[in-house]
């Protein structure tokens, strides 16, 4: 795979659809902080975009052409990051898809190949806007247009369009000086993100010919409903409608965290920062609404589901754990004076760190190209296509997410009482990181009921999650101290000092002793609250 660039761009077009032109608008000079305007002539572009028969690419926003014409001819995957803002990633040209583009939308199109679906031909005048020191701020170009739908029945369609394309590391504040300017010539933004949404939109087949058949997808199990009876709760607003019921509002949040885990698997795949840990986040949230709203989604069907979520959350957290250990080590050992840093200690780090890093960026990214994963994907998709729904996911959603959150609570209650009450040692380790779990749980229940129950589920959510970023501070003190010794452990072997990896093992050792410390002042301060009337219970 060549690079990745950041595109961040604005399309017009003319106010009258019918009225388009090759030229771009004159006096490009004249737009503030522009002095040059410099000709760069013209292009001959023909690019076949791709996807799956169902389009599925495309719904997604998602971008897959291969070009040829122009600086950077190739293979070009576009991933919507913002409005505006796409990660374009390139490949050179071949005369088929690239194996490392596939994978990037493997999460999209699961086992379905991709075929050829519109073919793009432009005709570009290019100009680039120069600040006062010949800087580049921006790319104006004006693409006339014709768009061949590669499908029995399609059509073709022709236009003009015109795109301000923002200079690598340049100030995106700069395509707002430009709106203006283009406004004033008679341009308008686009209607459509992409040239590929537009010939979509033009070029579909007409009424009575061929089309392509979506692709189906599996279905979940049903379970048999109860004493012969048609299951329960099986009305429900259609996706995007806005939520009425108590199921509305379950599986809206649901459907947030499958969309979650599916954009971000290209991210995993790219090390992008954090993405691990979100893609993480994400699967914790879908089991935790399985359980907390075990009364609204029969657990039957969601039970084996969540299984299967904590099977791929504990696959993600070996790279997840490893970044957070890694990154806390080096901190306890950037707090050392000098003179107290014995033996190659850095080094030792480093070596322990790009070890677990590269098996597990391996293990990673086996899991993510596996049938087991893509089998899961599936059958959440299917979930939400055909949901279990119990009786009470008809009811109004107040009371039934309210009650909810309120049992989650005392779960956690309960365990934080049961760690408070514990000897300080190992067992206390242990229910305070059973006391880390329960809050996060009663956090992810309030945010999934915050846009049923507002503020006062807001601020619960709030409240639950200083508890549990305190309880997630001590375990990942517990951590680093088994990491700490698992390191001297080999230093020793190896003829090396571990002093100093003593002294960071009793840092973290004081650290756990504090943490432990202010929990009882911050449970009283979140129990404090009459939560049952502020939600409504």
């Amino acid at each position: 795979m060549a690079d990745t660039v950041r595109e961040i761009e604005r399309k017009y077009e003319t106010g009258d659809r019918n009225g388009a032109g090759p030229a771009l608008p004159p006096d490009l000079g004249r737009i503030p902080g522009v002095a040059t305007v410099t000709d760069r002539g013209t292009a001959e572009l023909d690019a076949v975009y791709y996807d799956t028969t169902d389009h599925r690419l495309a719904a997604a926003g998602i971008t897959l052409r291969r070009r040829t014409g122009g600086q950077d001819a190739g293979w070009h995957l576009k991933l919507p990051v913002a409005p505006g803002v796409r990660d374009e990633i390139r490949a050179p040209l071949s005369p088929d898809v690239p194996r490392g583009l596939t994978d990037l939308v493997r999460s999209r199109i699961r086992r379905s190949g991709l075929q050829p679906l519109v073919r793009i031909r432009s005709h570009r005048d290019v100009r680039h806007l120069l600040d006062a020191d010949g800087t580049l701020l921006a790319e104006a170009s004006a693409d006339t247009v014709t768009a061949d739908l590669l499908a029995p029945g399609g059509g073709t369609t022709h236009w003009t369009e015109y795109e301000i394309e923002l200079a690598p590391d340049g100030d995106p504040d700069f395509l707002d000086t430009v709106e203006p300017h283009l406004r004033e010539a008679g341009l308008r933004p686009s209607d459509a993100p992409s040239k590929l949404a537009r010939a979509l939109a033009a070029t579909r087949p007409e009424p009575g010919k061929e089309r392509a058949k979506p692709e189906k997808r599996p279905k979940a199990g049903k379970r048999p409903p109860k004493g012969g009876k048609k299951p329960a709760g099986k009305k429900r607003t259609p996706e995007g409608g806005a939520p009425r019921t108590t199921g509305d509002h379950v599986l809206a949040y649901l459907r947030e965290q499958v969309e979650a885990v599916v954009t971000l698997d290209p991210a995993v795949r790219r090390d992008a920062e954090d993405s691990v840990h979100q893609m993480r986040v994400a699967t914790r949230r879908l089991r935790s609404a399985f359980r907390t709203y075990g009364k609204v989604l029969d657990r039957r069907t969601t039970d084996p589901v969540a299984a299967e979520l904590k099977w791929l959350a504990a696959e993600l957290g070996v790279d997840r754990d490893r970044e957070v250990l890694a990154a806390r080590l080096r901190e306890r050992l950037a707090e050392l004076d000098a003179p107290l840093v014995l033996g190659p200690v850095r080094a030792r780090l480093r070596v322990w760190a790009a070890g677990r890093r590269k098996g597990s960026r391996k293990r990673l990214t086996a899991v993510l190209d596996g049938d087991r994963y893509l089998a899961l994907l599936d059958t959440l998709d299917a979930l939400l296509a055909d949901p279990p729904l119990r009786p009470a996911a008809a009811r109004p959603a107040g009371t039934v997410l309210a009650e909810a959150v309120l049992r989650d609570y005392g779960r956690l209650a309960a365990r934080v009482e049961h760690a408070l009450a514990t000897e300080p040692g190992p067992d206390r380790d242990t229910v305070l990181h059973d006391a880390r779990k329960a809050a996060k749980r009663a956090r992810y229940a309030a945010e999934a009921a915050t846009p049923a129950l507002g503020k006062p589920a807001k601020r619960f959510a709030s409240r639950m999650k200083s508890v549990q970023t305190l309880l997630g501070d001590h375990q990942d003190s517990v951590m680093a101290r088994g990491a700490l010794r698992e390191i001297a452990v080999r230093a020793h072997a190896a003829g090396e000092s571990t002093f100093t990896f003593g002294l960071m093992h009793g840092h973290e050792e004081r650290l756990s002793a504090a943490y432990e410390a202010k929990l009882p002042k911050l449970w009283r301060k979140a129990s404090r609250k009459r939560y049952r009337g502020a939600l409504g219970a």
